[in-house]
């Protein structure tokens, strides 16, 4: 099944090894894609991976994570992007975006973090102004903004990242968000930014291409989220057109993860039986092995790998000898091909 092709909506995507969004925190103070970019995600492209997903892409300069990560708040930055968009589907790859805001994890030098309620992220990290309805509005529109640009440079999907304690993730947890207006308290409150933000972009997102949201399934903290609040959060938004969740976990405080193989699996398998929706499973997944099995067993339909990529862009290729699937390499490479 790994190298099936999935198809979500017009888009067919070759087979369902997704290159999970991975910040290369290697962009100038512009926001700019570089050679850098240029050579990471069209290697991974050479290499077969089905689906690439641009790594976390800020919205506004404040909403960067570092100094050196991309943006897509401008044109300009819409040209360095459609450079490698461009390149990486001349190899069969499907090209996703991950449309996000840092909010209070931002460490960008000379800007203020902004965050549903004013309190940081732990000691080390500026304290944030807590957002207006005015200023969240604003924050509304360029996800909007963004999202139009990402289909100027050609993508084929966007990916909202509501997860890993970022703006979106600390507007839907109640361990970052304390307001008391319609953005704050019970579940329907806290999760109207992120409905706001899905609402806006399918204005000028194409109805016949996808749109993925990441979600952090578990904050591991009591009193935060944990997978059965996340599915009554995603309840909300599943009449919006959602076409799948990217089913992540923690991020928005430190905290204890048990980690092992396939650890996050249960969530993606959860939102996908209980809700209906597509999922991609995400963590320590490092065989082609498990990889299969886990959409065998219907407990995603994509398979999303992130460290597995950067230490081997040629995965998929190996994967696919490893389930003895017959796959197509690039010409030029095609005397390195198992014969057996």
């Amino acid at each position: 099944m790994l190298f099936t092709p999935i198809k979500i909506k017009d888009i067919t995507i070759k087979n369902r090894i997704m290159m999970s969004p991975m910040c290369q925190y290697s962009a100038g103070k512009d926001g700019l894609a570089n050679n850098w970019h240029f050579v990471h995600y069209v290697s991974r492209a050479v290499g077969g991976v089905g689906l690439i997903m641009i790594e976390a892409t800020a919205v506004e300069s404040r909403g960067r994570i570092t100094d050196r990560d991309l943006g897509i708040w401008n044109d300009q930055q819409v040209e360095s992007l459609k450079k490698i968009v461009e390149e990486c589907k001349k190899y069969g790859a499907t090209m996703g975006i991950q449309l996000a805001h840092a909010g209070r994890k931002s460490e960008v030098t000379d800007e203020t973090p902004v965050a549903p309620s004013s309190i940081n992220w732990s000691d080390d990290y500026k304290l944030p102004h807590e957002l207006t309805k005015e200023e969240i509005n604003t924050i509304v529109e360029k996800f909007k903004d963004a999202a139009a640009r990402a289909l100027a440079a050609g993508f084929d999907v966007v990916e909202v990242h509501a997860a890993h304690g970022y703006l979106l993730h600390e507007f839907l947890s109640p361990l970052s968000n304390k307001r008391s207006d319609e953005y704050g308290g019970d579940v329907i409150n806290r999760v109207r930014v992120l409905k706001e933000v899905i609402e806006a972009i399918k204005k000028v997102w194409p109805e016949n291409k996808p749109l993925f949201v990441r979600v952090s399934s578990d904050d591991y903290i009591e009193g935060g989220i944990d997978i059965d609040e996340m599915i009554r959060i995603l309840s909300h938004i599943k009449p919006l057109g959602v076409d799948v969740i990217d089913a992540s976990s923690g991020g928005l405080l430190n905290a204890k993860i048990d980690l092992y193989p396939g650890y996050q699996v249960k969530y993606s398998e959860k939102i996908k039986s209980q809700l209906g929706f597509k999922t991609a499973a995400v963590g320590l997944i490092t065989k082609a092995e498990m990889a299969e099995q886990i959409l065998k067993d219907e407990k995603a339909d994509i398979i999303a790998l992130g460290r597995e990529l950067l230490r081997n862009p040629y995965w998929p290729l190996y994967a696919a000898h490893d389930l003895k699937e017959d796959v197509e390499w690039p010409k030029q490479y095609e005397r390195g091909k198992f014969r057996v």
